[in-house]
């Protein structure tokens, strides 16, 4: 009977673990944000865990490389300095080509520094993250009456200028999302690169897309701060719709 009592109650501490406590609503139908935290919170801890993050300390930021179709996790403790990539996520399905977004409809991933401004749990890709696209470099260069909005990191596999990574990394990158909000992290950063930010490839892909050089240029800055120092660049939009490292 100890024994039975001894498992029951590990039994019961494994659920805990692994739920958090977030699961609220046992008697209902589960919404899908409770199920990816069902699914996915006990694992995430357990990784963050093995890389020295704890997840009641979490600070998160996401970078994206267009061409390479990866969306990068990056981890760290609110007290750290610097970022460690704790997972990779590929693209699920790409749309336009190199270059930054401008205009409505025009299907192209935005470039540039964003952050997560919002959570979609009823999303018609099952769930999403919305990035603050325009945001004010944006708003210089892109079209004035239609620059285009409503761009997410999505589950699914279909997009017209979004990124979708499958329904089953949206759970993962949407419980890291949350857990970072819980810790206080005020802003998650997004980067999003045409390319990795190398100066070889800047050269290759300047002779393709030369129109870009100039704006890409000033995303190099941004890349290399985080490639040397692991940790947020300053960016500054300017009044030609290029960007700034301030730090």
């Amino acid at each position: 009977m100890k024994l039975l009592i001894a498992a029951i109650s590990f039994l019961v501490l494994v659920i805990v673990f692994s739920c958090k406590g977030k699961i609220k609503n046992k008697g209902a139908a589960m919404t899908r944000g409770e199920v990816a935290y069902d699914e996915c919170y006990g694992e995430l801890a357990k990784k963050l865990e093995k890389n020295g993050v704890a997840i009641s300390s979490l600070e998160l930021l996401i970078r994206v490389f267009k061409q390479e179709e990866i969306l990068e996790v990056w981890a760290k403790n609110k007290l750290a300095e610097k970022f460690k990539k704790i997972a990779e996520y590929p693209f699920c399905k790409n749309s336009g080509t190199l270059g930054p977004k401008r205009k409505e409809g025009d299907q192209q991933i935005p470039e540039g520094f964003y952050h997560i401004d919002r959570f979609n749990g009823k999303s018609k890709f099952y769930l999403s993250l919305g990035i603050n696209y325009p945001n004010a470099a944006d708003l210089v260069l892109a079209d004035k009456q239609k620059p285009g909005s409503d761009i997410f990191i999505h589950g699914g596999c279909a997009t017209v200028g979004c990124i979708p990574i499958t329904n089953e990394k949206i759970k993962a990158l949407w419980v890291l999302a949350s857990e970072a909000l819980t810790q206080g992290q005020s802003k998650i950063p997004v980067h999003i690169f045409p390319f990795e930010m190398t100066a070889e490839n800047l050269r290759k892909n300047s002779q393709v897309y030369p129109q870009h050089r100039l704006f890409w240029e000033s995303l190099q800055k941004g890349f290399l701060y985080f490639e040397e120092y692991r940790s947020v660049p300053q960016m500054t939009a300017l009044s030609n719709g290029y960007y700034h490292l301030s730090k």
